[in-house]
């Protein structure tokens, strides 16, 4: 017998698989900042640390709006992403980890934001306009977060061809 049964149910548990997805998102910003030799990527990486917190601080309202306990649940995407960062960490030549986690970076973008829309799908339905403004909130975030990742890692391939190239 399936455990969630109504719509608000899967919301709530979907707003958990967020939580949980930030979470594991600072972890691997702590970590991919210490590991980042580019002065870019360390410092997009520290600044998106700070955005990060600030969205578990939103969601933790958008749980307090619900009158809902913010329990995490297992987000097994970000969980997965955050093993490939480890291992690129632990594999890949200095020389070249900064692009790489610079690209990782915005897979880790794309699902947060993939994540976000699935959200307010779901909180513009119900008609919570306060849970809709801070899911909005983390949403504008990731994107421009993507951005400038995205530009990150554009350079650092360009940097990366040109040595092989010579």
């Amino acid at each position: 017998m399936p455990e969630i049964n109504d719509p608000q149910e899967l919301f709530v548990h979907q707003l958990g698989e967020a939580l949980n997805m930030e979470r594991t998102v600072v972890t691997m910003l702590k970590r991919n900042r210490e590991a980042a030799q580019d002065a870019e990527v360390e410092r997009l990486f520290a600044d998106h640390l700070v955005e990060t917190e600030g969205h578990l601080a939103n969601l933790q309202q958008v749980f307090a709006a619900l009158g809902e306990d913010a329990a995490g649940h297992i987000c097994y995407g970000m969980d997965g992403m955050k093993k490939e960062a480890e291992d690129m960490i632990e594999k890949i030549a200095p020389a070249l980890l900064d692009g790489a986690l610079a690209t990782a970076a915005t897979h880790v973008e794309h699902y947060e934001i993939a994540t976000y829309r699935g959200l307010l799908i779901h909180a513009e339905l119900i008609g919570e306009q306060d849970i809709v403004a801070l899911l909005q909130e983390n949403l504008d975030e990731e994107e421009q977060t993507l951005a400038k990742v995205e530009s990150a890692a554009i350079r650092l391939a360009k940097r990366t061809s040109k040595r092989i190239k010579t």
